[in-house]
């Protein structure tokens, strides 16, 4: 499954359903540029035990002030539309595979 970009407005469609980990980041963000392939490669081995998405915060202010997004790469877990987990700037791919697998 590729990975999405999502919005304002589809934000709370897209994370309703089952394990959804959110990427917050910004096209001019070092971090979320070094953190992008990890979450693909993330990605192709979740094998639909989750899903990940990405919002841009500065093309979607409302939702990164909704969740108190205060520096990116911000990383929020949702399960079934409920905030469960976050963690914030670049991590390695296997502490992500360890902080997403926890809510799978």
């Amino acid at each position: 499954m590729a990975i999405s970009h999502v919005t304002d407005q589809n934000f709370a469609s897209e994370i309703s359903e089952g394990v959804v980990l959110v990427d917050f980041w910004a096209p001019w963000c070092g971090p979320c540029k070094m953190i992008a392939p990890v979450l693909e490669e993330l990605d192709a081995e979740l094998d639909g035990k989750a899903k990940i998405v990405k919002l841009n915060v500065d093309d979607n202010q409302e939702t990164a002030g909704k969740y108190g997004v205060m520096s990116i790469p911000t990383l929020l877990v949702f399960k079934d539309g409920e905030e469960v987990d976050k963690t914030v700037g670049f991590q390695p791919k296997e502490a992500l595979e360890e902080f997403l697998n926890k809510h799978i």
